[in-house]
C-alpha cells in the first residue's frame, strides 16, 4: 500500500516537473517573491526615506508681505499702524475638481465663519445692508462698470449693455446674486438626505464672494487668496479642527491695519483695502519708475499682485509706494497637502517707511468737537415748536426748524431703527409705534390704490400734499434704470401729455395710460399674461406691482412716516422714548417717567436739551447745518497744521475688508459722512473773495488808497441792478479800507464795473472778468491746493463781473482752497503748494525726505496795497458789527466773514477766512458751515480756535463743553 502510495507521488511530480505550467509557476513565484521582498524594503526598511522624497515633489514660491509703515502727527503721535492678526486663506490644490465637492467645502468654511461673526472679503462688490437688502459696494460708476466687465468674463466696456441684452448692466444686485447663484451651480446643492438645500443669503453671498474673487486669479495651483482677516482665536481653532473637510483652507499669519482717532483723521489718512484691477497696473507702473525700482533688469517682475494690500484713499493712497514694505520670498517644496517640507530659499519681508505729516493731532481733535458744538448750537437756536406757515417767505439767514422736523430724521436718517422695531423682541413703545405705521401703511396703499384705478383721478396739482408726494415717488420708481417700467428716454417731449404732466394738470394714471399707448411702458417687466391684454389689464397689473413693491420700500416707508409724524399719528415723545429702548440714548428711568408724563411742549423742550449737550448729534440728526470744515494753515511754510470736516467716520471698519453693514450706513447717512467738507465743498465764496478784488482794483488803478465811492444803497449801473446788504439804507462815502470793512456789495460792484472800462470809455465785460480771473490766478485758485488728499477742482467765474467781484457769479472753490490764498493775503504773495506731509522716514526713523511745501507763484503787490487790504480785513474784527464777537480775544486777528445763498427755501451758506496775529501773521483759519445761516457764526467757530491754537482754552474745557452760542450780531456780508 505504501509503495503504490509512493509511485502516485512520484507520478505526480513527474508530471508536474514536465509540464510547461511548471515553468511558468516557478517564474511567477521567483517574480513575486522579489516583488515582496522590494515592497518589504520599500515601506518597512526604507519607507521614511520613500515618503519623503514622494512628498517633496512640489516646488512652490511664496511670498509675505512686508508691515507697512506707521503713520505719525507732527509730534510723533501714531496714527496708523500694523497689528498682528490671523487671516483665512485658500488654495486650489486640485482636491475639488467638481464644483459639488468644492461648494461643500466652501459651505462648510463660510457657516463657521458666519457663525463666530467674520466677514469674508473678496471682489464681488455685493454685500447686504442691515435690512437684509443686496447693494453694490462700487466706490463709483467707473468702478461698477470695472465689476460688470469682470462680472461677464469681458475685456471691453462695448460688449456692455449689448442690443441682446446678454450684458445688462442695469440689473439689480439681487439679479447680478441669483445670476452667480446659477453660474456657480449653488442651486444644485443638496443636504446630508439628498434634498435640495436651502442656503441663507449671506452664507450663498460668501461663497460666490470666494469663487468669484479666486476665479480673478483663473485658479492657478497654489495661488493664496484670503478669505477673511483678523480673525478671532475661536475661528483659528475650529477651522484648524475641520482641517480634513477643509482641504486647501489654511489660516495664517498676516497684518491688520489699525487707526488711533479714528473719527478725527479718517478723511485725511483714509484706509487700505484688496487693490483693484484698474489700481493694479497703475501702481506697478508707478514703482516701476520709482527709486526703489531703479538699477533693477526692465523685465522685473511686478512689485504689486491682485492679493496685495493698499491704500485706496487718502495719505494711505498718495504715499502707497513709501509705506507699503517689500515683500519676502521663499522657494520651498511642499507635499501633496500643500504643507511645506523644505525651505530651498528664503528673503526677509521688509517694513515700509514711517510718514509724518503736518497736522497736530490735539488740534485737529479740538476743532472736530469745537465744530460739532457750534452745529448743535446754531440747530437748538433754529428750532421752534410751530410748523411753517406755507405762506410765509422767510430770511433765509432766519428760516426756523420745526421740530418735527427733527422727529422726522430720527427715522428718515436711520437713528431709529424700523427693522428694529419689527422684531419679536422689541419693546412695548416699538411694537407700538410699528403697529401704527403697519396700520397706516394699509390704508395709504389702499388710498393709491384707489386713486390710480380711479377714472376720475385727480391731476397732479389737485391731489393734497401728501398724495402728491406718493404719487411722485411712484413715477420715479417706475423710471429708475432698476425698475425700468417707464422707459423716460422714448417719452415724446413735445406731446401734450408730456406738458401736462410737467405743469401737474394731469394725473399720473392718465400719464401712464399715454405712456402704455406710446409705448414707453415696458410691459415686458409686469406679469401680463397674454399678449392680446388691453390697456386696462396691462394698467392693473401695474397697479398691483407698484403695491406690493411699495410695501416692502424703505424709502417709502419713510415717505410715509413723514405724513405720520406731522399728523401726530406718530408723535414725538413716542418716538423719543424709543430712543432710550434702542440704545441710542443712555438709560435714565428718571427722564423716561418724566417724557412718558410731558405733554408735546415738554417733548419739544426734551430734544431741544438732547441736541444742546450732543447727546443727539448735528450728523444723527441731518439738519441744516450738519456740515462743516475748518482749515488751519502755517501763513510762513504751507503747511496745513489742521483739515477738520464734519461729521466722520471710523477707518477701521473700512480698512482691509470693509464692514458692508457700515458702509451702507454710510453711504444712507444724509449727513454724508464720506464727503470731506475742507477739500469737496464747493460753494460760491461770497464776501470772502472781495479782498482779491480789492488788490485788483489797486494794482490795476482803477482806484486809490484816498479814493472814495459813495454807496447810495443800490448798484444801477448796470441792467440787473444790486442791491448793498444794508439797502434799503447805505454806507455812504467810502474808501478801500471802509469797503472791505463794510462788505459794501456796492463799493466792490463798482471796483468791477471800473476794471471793465476801456479806456476808450467803452464797457468791457470780458475784460473785467479776465481781470479778476487773472488775480484769482495769482492767488491759486485756478488750481487745486497741493493737499496730498483727493480735492476738487475750483472754478472761477466767468459770467457778470460786478456779481463775481463780491464772489458770487460762478466762482466756486473748497476751504483748502480759499486757505492757500488767505495764507497769500496774510505773507503778502507767497502763494503755497499746501501740504500735508512732514517728513518720512525709515522704520528705524532715519530721515528719508523732509518735504517743504513749494511756492507755486507770488503775488507782486505794492506794499501800500497789502496794508489796505490787511487793514480792512482787521477792521470787519474791530470796527464792524463782528466786534461783540472778537472784543475779549487777546489775540488780534484779521479777517471777512462771507455768506451765499444757494437754495431759497435753505438756510444760507456760512464763510469766514482770516490770519493772526495780525502784526506778525503766523496762521490762517478758514471755516465753511454749508447752510449755516450766516457768516456770524463761521466767525464764531472761527474765534474758538483761535482760543484753543493759542492756549486760551484747552482740550479737557472743549470736551467737556456742549453747544456753543449763537451770537445775535449781524455782520453784513
Amino acid at each position: 500500500m505504501f509503495d503504490e502510495l509512493l509511485e502516485i507521488v512520484k507520478e505526480f511530480f513527474k508530471k508536474l516537473f514536465s509540464s510547461r505550467l511548471f515553468a511558468l509557476s516557478v517564474i511567477f513565484t521567483v517574480m513575486f517573491a522579489g516583488l515582496l521582498g522590494k515592497l518589504f524594503q520599500m515601506q518597512i526598511l526604507d519607507g521614511s526615506e520613500y515618503q519623503e522624497t514622494y512628498m517633496q515633489r512640489t516646488e512652490k514660491n511664496v511670498t509675505t508681505p512686508g508691515s507697512r509703515g506707521n503713520i505719525y502727527d507732527r509730534n510723533g503721535n501714531r496714527l496708523a499702524y500694523n497689528e498682528l492678526a490671523y487671516s483665512v486663506t485658500i488654495q486650489d490644490l486640485g482636491d475639488y475638481p467638481r464644483p459639488s465637492s468644492r461648494n461643500q467645502m466652501l459651505y462648510r468654511l463660510v457657516r463657521i465663519l458666519d457663525r463666530r461673526g467674520e466677514t469674508v472679503e473678496g471682489k464681488f462688490e455685493i454685500a447686504l445692508d442691515q435690512n437684509g437688502e443686496m447693494f453694490f459696494t462700487s466706490s463709483s460708476d467707473s468702478a461698477r462698470t470695472r465689476f460688470f466687465l469682470n462680472f461677464y468674463g469681458l475685456s471691453s466696456t462695448a460688449s456692455l449693455n449689448d442690443p441682446k441684452g446678454k450684458y445688462p448692466t442695469n440689473i439689480t444686485a439681487r439679479e447680478a446674486f441669483e445670476r452667480k447663484k446659477v453660474d456657480y451651480e449653488l442651486d444644485k446643492m443638496k443636504d446630508e438626505k439628498g434634498n435640495p438645500l436651502v442656503i441663507p443669503d449671506n452664507i450663498a453671498l460668501g461663497m460666490i464672494n470666494i469663487i468669484y474673487t479666486m476665479k480673478l486669479t483663473e485658479y492657478q495651483k497654489y495661488e493664496t487668496t484670503t478669505v477673511a482677516t483678523n480673525i478671532s482665536n475661536e475661528t483659528m481653532v475650529e477651522i484648524n479642527e475641520n482641517a480634513a473637510d477643509l482641504k486647501g483652507v489654511a489660516v495664517e499669519q498676516s497684518y491688520v491695519r489699525k487707526y488711533e482717532d479714528s473719527i478725527y483723521f479718517a478723511p485725511i489718512i483714509g484706509y487700505t483695502g484688496k487693490v483693484q484691477e484698474d489700481q493694479l497696473s497703475a501702481l506697478n507702473e508707478q514703482w516701476h519708475q520709482s527709486d526703489e525700482a531703479a538699477g533693477l533688469p526692465e523685465d522685473a517682475p511686478d512689485k504689486y499682485d491682485l492679493n496685495d494690500i493698499v491704500g485706496r484713499i487718502g495719505i494711505e493712497k498718495s504715499m502707497e509706494l513709501e509705506l507699503q514694505g517689500e515683500k519676502g520670498y521663499s522657494r520651498m517644496y511642499v507635499d501633496n497637502m500643500g504643507r511645506p517640507r523644505e525651505i530651498i530659499e528664503k528673503t526677509d519681508a521688509k517694513a515700509g517707511d514711517d510718514v509724518y505729516l503736518t497736522i497736530d493731532r490735539d488740534l485737529q481733535i479740538a476743532i472736530y468737537k469745537l465744530i460739532e458744538q457750534q452745529l448743535a448750537g446754531i440747530i437748538s437756536y433754529h428750532l421752534q415748536y410751530d410748523d411753517l406757515d406755507p405762506d410765509k417767505t422767510y430770511d433765509p439767514s432766519k428760516i426756523p426748524i420745526p421740530v418735527k422736523d427733527a422727529y422726522y430724521q430720527l427715522i428718515n436718517n436711520n437713528v431709529l431703527s424700523l427693522m428694529d422695531m419689527s422684531q419679536e423682541g422689541a419693546s412695548d413703545i416699538e411694537k407700538q409705534i410699528y403697529g401704527k405705521y403697519e396700520t397706516s401703511r394699509e390704508q395709504i396703499l389702499g388710498a393709491i390704490r384707489n386713486e390710480l384705478l380711479s377714472s376720475h383721478a385727480l391731476a397732479m396739482n389737485d391731489l393734497p400734499k401728501d398724495m402728491a408726494t406718493y404719487m411722485n415717488y411712484i413715477y420715479a420708481y417706475l423710471s429708475d434704470g432698476s425698475v425700468g417700467i417707464i422707459q423716460k428716454d422714448k417719452i415724446d417731449q413735445s406731446s401734450p401729455e408730456y406738458q401736462a404732466w410737467r405743469d401737474g394738470t394731469i394725473s399720473l394714471r392718465d400719464y401712464i395710460y399715454s405712456g402704455i399707448a406710446g409705448n414707453w411702458v415696458d410691459t415686458t417687466r409686469l406679469d401680463v399674461t397674454s399678449k392680446y391684454s388691453d390697456a386696462d389689464d396691462i394698467f392693473t397689473q401695474l397697479v398691483d406691482h407698484v403695491i406690493e413693491s411699495l410695501r416692502s420700500d424703505n424709502k417709502f416707508t419713510k415717505r410715509m412716516f413723514r405724513y405720520l409724524i406731522n399728523d401726530e399719528v406718530i408723535t414725538g415723545r413716542e418716538l423719543c422714548l424709543a430712543l432710550y429702548a434702542q440704545g441710542v440714548l443712555a438709560y435714565d428711568a428718571q427722564a423716561i417717567a418724566a417724557l412718558q408724563m410731558g405733554d408735546s411742549t415738554y417733548t419739544y423742550q426734551f430734544i431741544k436739551e438732547k441736541i444742546s449737550n450732543l447727546e443727539l448729534t448735528p450728523a444723527q440728526l441731518a439738519l441744516d447745518p450738519c456740515t462743516a470744515g475748518v482749515v488751519v494753515t502755517d501763513v510762513k511754510t504751507g503747511e496745513v497744521r489742521a483739515l477738520v470736516t464734519y461729521p466722520s467716520y471710523d477707518n477701521n471698519l473700512m480698512s482691509g475688508s470693509v464692514d458692508a453693514a457700515y458702509f451702507s450706513q454710510l453711504q444712507d447717512d444724509m449727513s454724508r459722512p464720506l464727503y470731506n467738507n475742507a477739500t469737496q465743498a464747493q460753494k460760491a465764496p461770497g464776501s470772502t473773495f472781495k479782498p482779491i478784488t480789492a488788490v485788483a482794483a489797486l494794482e490795476e488803478g482803477v482806484i486809490g488808497l484816498q479814493d472814495t465811492i459813495e454807496c447810495t444803497g443800490i448798484y444801477d449801473q448796470i441792467s440787473k441792478p444790486i442791491k448793498c446788504w444794508i439797502w434799503p439804507g447805505r454806507h455812504n462815502s467810502e474808501n478801500i479800507e471802509e469797503g472791505i470793512q463794510n462788505s459794501c456789495n456796492y463799493f466792490f460792484a463798482e471796483l468791477a464795473h471800473r476794471l471793465c472800462m476801456k479806456p476808450d470809455g467803452t464797457y468791457s465785460p470780458d475784460q473785467g472778468l479776465a481781470t479778476l480771473r487773472k488775480y484769482a490766478t495769482l492767488f491759486g485758485l485756478d488750481h487745486t491746493s497741493g493737499v496730498e488728499i483727493s480735492e476738487n477742482e475750483p472754478q472761477i467765474s466767468s459770467e457778470d463781473p460786478e456779481r463775481s467781484a463780491m464772489g458770487q457769479g460762478t466762482h466756486s472753490y473748497t476751504n483748502v482752497q480759499l486757505s492757500r490764498y488767505v495764507a497769500a493775503l496774510a505773507n503778502r504773495g507767497n502763494v503755497f503748494e499746501l501740504s500735508l506731509l512732514d517728513k518720512l522716514t525709515d522704520s528705524d526713523g532715519n530721515l528719508i525726505k523732509d518735504y517743504t511745501p513749494a511756492i507755486s507763484s507770488h503775488v507782486d503787490a505794492a506794499d501800500s496795497t497789502w496794508d489796505a487790504v490787511q487793514t480792512g480785513m482787521r477792521r470787519v474784527i474791530t470796527d464792524s458789527s463782528a466786534k461783540s464777537i472778537f472784543s475779549d480775544l487777546p489775540v488780534e486777528v484779521a479777517g471777512k466773514t462771507g455768506t451765499a445763498q444757494e437754495d431759497k427755501s435753505r438756510s444760507n451758506h456760512a464763510f469766514f477766512v482770516s490770519f493772526a496775529p495780525y502784526s506778525h501773521p503766523e496762521i490762517a483759519v478758514t471755516v465753511n458751515i454749508p447752510y449755516g445761516y450766516a457768516g456770524t457764526n463761521a466767525a464764531t467757530l472761527g474765534k474758538k480756535v483761535y482760543e484753543y491754537y493759542y492756549k486760551y482754552t484747552t482740550l479737557e474745557q472743549i470736551e467737556s463743553s456742549g453747544a456753543l452760542g449763537v451770537s445775535n450780531v449781524n455782520i453784513g456780508d
